[in-house]
């Protein structure tokens, strides 16, 4: 089963992320979370709903499991790819571009904030509590569509974002190619374990540059990673 990793093509203007879909299985498997009741008093709208969700839109370095036809395969986006990403969705204006399960344009839906996770102590997802990695795409969206908010979100039919758009493989090497066409059924499946490990290897450091991680803390109840500067 190959690997194959997604990039932006920046020759081809029609590359990149076309809309958000809100569907109940994301392929990133990160659920939104759903803001129902206002943070803080204000005056008479003390009941009324925020309708926000915010969640992860892309995560870097994560295997996908693709399956077309009899081909099964396994796609990814290195950090690079999901920062680029990012800022040409909104370099291209497409906020308001919404779908249902990839299936349903849907109006009333914004992307009214978006950031990349720079690290896992301070970043706004862990007062969440969403545990993701350092490099993803995260999103806050606002819901002017009564009849989404309440059929689709409220009753849990829908639990979280998934991205729909345009994007190109990354091409093997020769050397890379004539190795695995060298390979036995059993080592091509060792060299697919081997790079799924470095890729969640790589998730797995939760500090940014120039920092370790030693052991955990707590931080407003919640034990997150300890992260020292190296000496």
């Amino acid at each position: 089963m190959k690997i194959v990793e997604l990039i932006i093509d920046e020759n081809d203007e029609f590359n990149g992320v076309e809309a958000i879909s809100i569907v109940e299985n994301p392929a990133i498997e990160e659920d939104f979370v759903a803001l129902k009741r206002q943070e803080e008093i204000k005056l008479a709208e003390i009941d009324s709903d925020k309708k926000i969700l915010i969640g992860a839109l892309l995560i870097p370095n994560k295997p996908i499991y693709r399956r077309n036809g009899e081909e099964e395969y396994y796609i990814y986006f290195s950090r690079d790819t999901v920062l680029r990403a990012s800022q040409k969705y909104l370099k291209s204006g497409n906020q308001k571009n919404s779908t249902l399960e990839h299936q349903m344009n849907i109006q009333g839906l914004t992307l009214v904030e978006s950031w990349i996770k720079e690290d896992m102590v301070h970043d706004k997802s862990v007062k969440y509590g969403m545990e993701v990695p350092v490099g993803t795409w995260m999103g806050t969206v606002k819901v002017d569509n009564d009849e989404i908010w309440n059929e689709y979100v409220k009753t849990g039919k829908v639990k979280g974002f998934s991205i729909e758009g345009y994007f190109a493989d990354k091409a093997e090497s020769p050397q890379e190619k004539g190795i695995k066409d060298s390979l036995s059924e059993q080592e091509e499946a060792q060299v697919l374990i081997d790079k799924l490990k470095d890729l969640f290897k790589e998730d797995d450091d939760p500090c940014w540059e120039g920092y370790e991680m030693i052991g955990y803390k707590m931080l407003d109840g919640k034990k997150v990673p300890n992260c020292v500067k190296i000496k």
